[in-house]
């Protein structure tokens, strides 16, 4: 169960591979599960020149264009915690969502803690095909977001823009809560 004090942020990040530090985290999206209204969004320069080709296709991301367009990632973490703190009215127990939250947890953690020396969200996620699997009793192979989908009928969908993850993965958060 829940505190009053729990805020529930629904986080999503577009990368360019499989881990942080030798891979750039390339996009951040969030919003408050409460109200997603309140979003949050920036692309990043690239911290090194390593790219999976496949991480790249499924984000539409150049890492050239990101070098001239994107956010220093200080500047980036330095915003993304400037908005956590406001939405949480920096009284609010902040609390990562994540769709496989401990891949986008391990990248947000990273740079929270590498251009900034801690992390808001202290050292744990909440992972929303974990919640789903335990709500339903559904085995793991049965948390894959299609299936999910079927099953809990959200507006939205998924399309490997970070911020329209954050909102989609919100709505599964909302929808596996209610079915409780």
């Amino acid at each position: 169960m829940s505190s009053a004090r729990d805020l529930f942020v629904s986080v999503d990040v577009e990368t360019s591979g499989p881990i942080p530090g030798e891979f750039s985290l390339l996009s951040i999206g969030a919003c408050n599960i409460e109200d997603d209204r309140q979003t949050f969004e920036c692309e990043l320069k690239p911290i090194t020149d390593r790219a999976d080709p496949k991480a790249l296709a499924i984000s539409g991301f150049s890492m050239e264009e990101l070098v001239r367009i994107g956010s220093e990632p200080e500047t980036a973490m330095k915003n993304f915690a400037s908005w956590l703190q406001v939405i949480s009215d920096g009284d609010r127990n902040l609390v990562f969502v994540g769709f496989n939250a401990p891949f986008d947890w391990s990248f947000i953690n990273y740079y929270f803690h590498r251009f900034l020396g801690k992390n808001p969200f202290g050292f744990a996620a909440l992972d929303i095909k974990a919640l789903y699997m335990g709500t339903t009793g559904c085995a793991w192979a049965e948390t894959k977001s299609s299936l999910m989908t079927e099953a809990l009928r959200p507006r939205r969908r998924g399309d490997h823009n970070a911020l329209s993850d954050a909102l989609f993965q919100a709505e599964l958060f909302r929808l596996t809560k209610a079915s409780t």
